[in-house]
């Protein structure tokens, strides 16, 4: 992922940086907010997303002096919350919170309207986490990665997995182990991932690449097993659990990120206002000790180096697309 990891006293010099451009900028940007804020997050109530803004937001809240409302619009994979956003007033009173589904959806998608890239206004990559945890039902005959991978084998067809939608974290680690291990298992579609955690724990399907922070409570209660992390290296909250490469899938690394966006056209000065509150919240300690428990590291590029962050991983997803369909079609 991007080198780019930014520390308390480097968050807070963004933060008192940002303040400044601003108050230098429009009058429009000046003033804002004058305002409540919506939050449209392009998912179910519950999911990651929520979870980091829950953390970030009251902070935020405190910097920019208003509201800032989280909005839940589920649909499509995404699609539904993101077209949204991107048709509203470029005026900074609508953002966009979400994943790297962001740019991993529309290249599995037909008609997307909008592009990830060219539509919106990039404002920052908030946070990240240390890769997508391997959970499986507990009653499932296998430990461990080769354990699933001999089972699939063995009965071609008949395993699950849990598919959030197409391009999402869900889908792509899912299909990039099917492809690299040329194993079967069938994609079992959900809205949204505690529809899917609720089945995978009643065993009516057997597995799901999920985010710690959502993996974590369900596997030290017992209901879920861990087998398996997709980032580089492993997760403290679960440092007995290996990674995909560890276990044989030599270079599998995906790690699930999530960002910040306007409409296309907002005030540059307004986005950077809006970074300088995250990167203010990300300097909280309170904020850090939250993610840390859940798997998550603050992250905080500024507008510049988010939009060139974005359209590096909407090339790069573009590839992993054309290579999971590839392996579908053989």
């Amino acid at each position: 992922m991007h080198p780019a990891i930014r520390r308390t006293a480097v968050l807070a010099a963004l933060a008192l940086a940002g303040a400044a451009a601003c108050a230098q900028g429009s009058p429009a940007a000046r003033d804002f907010p004058n305002r409540p804020v919506k939050v449209v997050v392009p998912s179910p109530a519950g999911g990651p997303p929520d979870l980091i803004l829950r953390a970030i937001l009251p902070k935020m809240a405190q910097v920019l002096g208003q509201p800032l409302v989280i909005e839940n619009r589920a649909g499509a994979g995404g699609l539904v919350g993101t077209a949204f956003v991107a048709k509203q007033p470029p005026d900074g009173y609508t953002w966009l919170f979400t994943t790297a589904s962001h740019v991993n959806i529309p290249p599995f998608s037909e008609n997307v309207p909008y592009d990830p890239v060219r539509d919106f206004t990039h404002v920052t990559l908030a946070a990240q986490n240390f890769g997508q945890a391997l959970v499986v039902n507990p009653g499932l005959e296998a430990k461990n990665l080769q354990e699933l991978v001999a089972l699939a084998k063995k009965n071609p067809g008949k395993l699950t997995y849990a598919n959030a939608g197409n391009g999402t974290a869900s889908h792509i680690p899912a299909e990039l182990m099917k492809s690299m291990t040329g194993t079967d298992i069938l994609p079992v579609p959900y809205k949204g991932i505690p529809e899917a955690t609720t089945d995978l724990i009643a065993g009516r399907i057997d597995l799901f690449f999920v985010g710690t922070n959502i993996a974590l409570q369900h596997v030290q209660s017992g209901r879920l097993r861990a087998i398996a992390l997709t980032g580089k290296k492993r997760w403290k909250g679960l440092p007995e659990v290996p990674t995909m490469d560890e276990q044989g899938l030599k270079g599998f690394e995906k790690v699930n990120w999530f960002g910040l966006w306007l409409p296309a056209g907002a005030p540059p000065e307004i986005a950077r206002r809006i970074h300088a509150a995250v990167a203010a919240a990300l300097a909280e300690p309170e904020v850090k000790a939250q993610f840390e428990q859940q798997g998550i590291e603050g992250v905080g590029l500024p507008p510049v180096e988010f939009a060139a962050f974005v359209a590096d991983e909407a090339k790069a997803a573009q590839e992993i697309a054309q290579r999971i369909q590839a392996g579908a079609k053989k």
